[in-house]
C-alpha cells in the first residue's frame, strides 16, 4: 500500500483522518524509531500508522549556524518510514509562527482537530510546544481529555544505552558506518541531485557522480566501498570519496564525488542515493596525479572485493 505525504496539517484529507500517529523528529529513522512504531501498532493493530514529525529539524531553526547535522532528508526519511510500514507522513513546517504555538494548541488544534487523530504514542522523553513546555505528562493528561490514546513507548536500548540519532552520527565521524548501519537498520545514505563537476575524475579515467552534502552530516572524510540506488531502482557497487580533495584541491567545500563500477552513462541532473558501507582509507594527500590515479585503481579493487563479500540487504528491526 503506497504512503502519503501530507504537508499542511490545516487541510488533511478526510481519507488520512483517524489514524494512529508516533510523534517525533525521525532523523535518521534508526532501530529506535522502529520499535516506536512498532510498538504503537501493535497497540492499536487495526488503525493505519502515521508519523507527526518537523521539516526543518527545530535545531537548524534555533541553531542554524551549526554545522549541517542531518542524518535524513524528507525524501530518505519519507523512504524509510514508508519501509516501517506508514502509511502517512505529516509533515509538519517548523518554523517561527509554529514554535510559538504553545503544547496545548498543539494537542488540541494539531493533533486533535488538525490532523484526527485517534492514538498517538512518542517516548518517555518527548517534549512539544513553545519553549518545549509540553511534556508527558501533560501530553497523557490533554489526551485523556480529548479522547485520544497515548502509548508512552520505553526506548529500546542495547549495553551502550538507548539507540539515537546523537550517537549514530558520532559513529559515522568516527569513521564506522558499518556500527551505523547496524543501528539504523540499513545503512546510511546520502540522497542528493548529480551536480557538474570540474571533470578531473574523468580525465583521471576515473568519472564521478558530484554530490553536495549540503544539509547532511559529514562523516569521516575519506574513500568508502558504496551501493548507489538510482531514481530507477538500480543499485550499482561503486567507490567514494568524500572530503575537500586536498591532492587537486585546496577548498573548503567538502563534497560526495563517486564512482560507479562498471557503469557508464549521463548521470548529471538524476537523483541518487549513496549508501556508506565501509571506510576503505582516510583522506590524503598524493605526490601528484599519476600517484592519485593508481590509488583510485586500488580503491576500486577493495571496494569491489568488499561489496561481493557482503550481502547488503536491509537489517530487521529488532524490537
Amino acid at each position: 500500500m503506497k504512503a502519503h505525504l501530507h504537508t499542511d496539517w490545516r487541510n488533511i484529507p478526510d481519507s488520512a483522518r483517524g489514524t494512529v500517529a508516533a510523534l517525533g523528529n525521525f532523523d535518521g529513522v534508526h532501530l529506535g524509531h522502529a520499535h516506536l512504531v512498532h510498538a504503537l501498532h501493535a497497540a492499536r493493530p487495526e488503525r493505519e500508522l502515521a508519523v507527526v514529525t518537523f521539516e526543518p529539524h527545530p535545531r537548524e531553526l534555533f541553531r542554524p549556524q551549526d554545522p549541517p547535522f542531518r542524518l535524513t532528508l524528507p525524501q530518505e526519511r519519507f523512504a524509510a518510514l514508508s519501509a516501517l510500514g506508514v502509511r502517512h507522513v505529516f509533515q509538519i513546517g517548523f518554523d517561527r509562527e509554529f514554535s510559538a504555538m504553545s503544547a496545548e494548541e498543539f494537542v488540541t488544534r494539531v493533533l486533535h482537530e488538525g490532523l484526527g487523530l485517534h492514538h498517538v504514542a512518542c517516548g518517555m522523553d518527548f517534549a512539544f510546544g513553545h519553549r518545549r513546555r509540553g511534556n508527558v505528562a501533560f501530553l497523557t493528561e490533554r489526551t485523556a481529555e480529548l479522547g485520544i490514546g497515548l502509548s508512552v513507548v520505553p526506548p529500546l536500548s542495547d549495553a551502550l544505552g538507548p539507540y539515537s540519532s546523537s550517537r549514530i552520527r558520532r559513529l559515522l565521524q568516527d569513521g564506522y558506518p558499518e556500527r551505523a548501519a547496524e543501528e539504523l537498520g540499513r545503512p546510511w545514505s546520502i540522497r542528493g541531485v548529480v551536480q557538474h563537476g570540474d571533470k578531473r575524475g574523468r580525465l583521471l579515467g576515473f568519472p564521478t557522480a558530484n554530490i553536495a552534502l549540503g544539509r547532511h552530516l559529514e562523516p569521516a572524510r575519506g574513500v568508502y566501498a558504496v551501493s548507489v540506488r538510482m531514481a530507477d531502482g538500480q543499485v550499482c557497487p561503486g567507490v567514494a570519496n568524500i572530503g575537500r580533495r586536498p591532492t587537486i584541491n585546496d577548498g573548503q567545500e567538502s563534497r560526495l564525488e563517486v564512482h560507479l563500477l562498471g557503469f557508464s552513462g549521463d548521470l548529471y541532473g538524476q537523483t541518487l542515493s549513496v549508501a556508506l558501507h565501509t571506510l576503505l582509507r582516510a583522506e590524503r594527500r598524493f605526490d601528484g596525479l599519476d600517484a592519485l590515479k593508481e590509488q583510485i585503481a586500488r580503491d576500486c579493487t577493495q571496494a569491489m572485493a568488499y561489496l561481493s563479500t557482503h550481502e547488503f540487504a536491509p537489517i530487521s528491526a529488532r524490537t
